[in-house]
């Protein structure tokens, strides 16, 4: 089997919850061996945040679908002996990663001051809610508390709804994506330097760039709060047609579109009045408006029969069950059977990332709480 990208380089993992474990499944996905400090009691917390009452092999199920293919180490990090067996572990790793708030790891004594005096060639990773400084430093870096703060909420739902926030932890995916960018820039230039790094990411800095559009408009001549289409809304900038309309069976997206292509192709008299392109965002609530009304007279498949040989950019709205059973959706191979400690085998998604034509995955689950201390303990 060919060798995956990372093997042999080793990372210890202190983070808990999801924007740090998430980076951390990332490099255990191209092959690093990740190592999990936990501790003793209770392990990381998101072993018991169960949503949808859904358990895996005695812990929570999301536990177990960010922190497959990782060995668990359990240490008491206010414990002399254990901390000196957690920084001999330290002297042999290449990168560690952690998401306490800022002051915590400098209290246990293992900022990244002290680690670079450990292993001067450890790349470091830490992850916050509102960086190391300024008034919101040790509020709690929750995702839905940093989407409140950033303006994100706005951006989402129509008009005449309140603030919608994204139905998932959006943003700790994405920092965490951030964070495992910065260690392997860090890697490679480390190659160069023989030199480790400190990377810094935070769910504020990276709520604001997934934002870059709205907000270089806002910081370039516009600056006020957009305001969101009062039907179909996809986009705070973007003129109609673009957005997601009902149809008489379902629900139908259009992007890009000629507003007057539009009106010869479904044959929609009302929209005449629209057809000069510079009102498509000035009217754009007049605009869908008429097609919405029109779009409800037939179905999905329907338009779509229309639109699709036009090159018009456009496609169904699937929910989860009929999304299974798309082509396009199996096409891509996007899951993997994972195997616990107790042999329950659980369905997940895998690494969206593909090296040389192949997949990357692993059947190994989550480890049990401090699964593999006397194994480490030895390798040390």
């Amino acid at each position: 089997m060919a060798r995956k990208p990372l093997e042999g380089l080793r990372v210890l993992d202190f983070a808990q919850f999801l924007a740090g474990p998430y980076a951390a499944l990332r490099l255990a996905d191209l092959g690093a061996d990740v190592i999990k400090v936990e501790r003793p009691q209770g392990g990381d917390l998101c072993r018991q945040l169960v949503v949808a009452d859904a358990r895996f092999d005695d812990d929570s199920l999301l536990f177990h679908t960010i922190n497959r293919n990782k060995r668990s180490f359990a240490a008491d990090l206010k414990n002399a002996d254990d901390l000196e067996a957690v920084k001999q572990l330290i002297e042999t790793a290449d990168v560690m990663l952690h998401n306490f708030r800022p002051g915590v790891m400098e209290r246990i004594g293992l900022d990244y001051e002290v680690v670079k005096g450990i292993n001067p060639r450890i790349i470091y990773g830490e992850v916050t809610g509102y960086g190391s400084t300024g008034p919101l430093e040790q509020k709690p870096g929750q995702d839905l508390l940093v989407q409140a703060l950033t303006g994100l909420a706005w951006v989402s739902g129509n008009a005449d709804q309140g603030p919608t926030p994204p139905a998932f932890a959006i943003l700790d995916v994405t920092c965490g994506n951030h964070l495992v960018q910065g260690i392997l820039a860090s890697l490679v230039q480390r190659t160069a330097t023989d030199e480790g790094a400190f990377v810094q990411v935070d769910l504020t800095s990276s709520a604001l760039d997934l934002q870059f559009e709205q907000l270089t408009v806002f910081f370039n001549g516009q600056p006020f709060q957009p305001e969101r289409s009062r039907i179909g809304h996809a986009s705070v900038h973007a003129g109609a047609p673009y957005g997601v309309y009902e149809t008489a069976d379902g629900y139908l997206a259009i992007a890009m579109a000629s507003i007057a292509q539009l009106k010869e192709l479904l044959r929609c008299d009302g929209l005449a009045p629209y057809l000069d392109p510079a009102v498509a965002y000035t009217k754009r609530n007049e605009i869908k408006a008429v097609l919405a009304d029109f779009l409800r007279t037939g179905t999905t498949a329907q338009w779509l029969s229309i639109l699709e040989p036009a090159d018009i950019w456009c496609a169904e709205v699937l929910d989860w069950p009929r999304m299974a059973k798309h082509p396009g959706f199996q096409a891509v191979d996007p899951l993997q059977d994972v195997v616990g400690a107790t042999g329950e085998v659980m369905r997940t998604t895998r690494c969206p990332i593909r090296i040389n034509g192949r997949t990357l995955t692993s059947k190994t689950g989550a480890p049990r709480l401090g699964e593999h201390n006397a194994e480490l303990t030895n390798q040390r």
